[in-house]
């Protein structure tokens, strides 16, 4: 407990950093989720019912894109608290 409140101001860019990290990677399922359209064609006559699926380029691109600077925020806000503590 000691040690955060001594690295505290060391600890608010990582802080920062994870939660950035943290809202890309919530922003990504959103953007995932509006990529795939998926519309449902009822039976007509004798041709059965089924569900087709559109890929949406730009939004599948930006959740990509989201994944890997969360990834990077992530793995920089862990080298951040890393040096803190071996520093301290």
């Amino acid at each position: 407990m000691t040690r955060w409140v001594v690295l505290g101001d060391r600890m608010l860019p990582a802080l920062v950093e994870l939660t950035l990290a943290l809202a890309c990677a919530v922003f990504a399922v959103v953007s995932w989720r509006n990529g795939l359209i998926t519309t449902t064609f009822a039976p007509a006559g004798d041709v059965p019912g089924f569900d087709a699926t559109r890929y949406s380029a730009p939004w599948l691109v930006l959740a990509a894109f989201l994944v890997v600077v969360a990834g990077a925020l992530a793995i920089d806000a862990v080298a951040r608290t890393v040096r803190a503590v071996r520093s301290h």
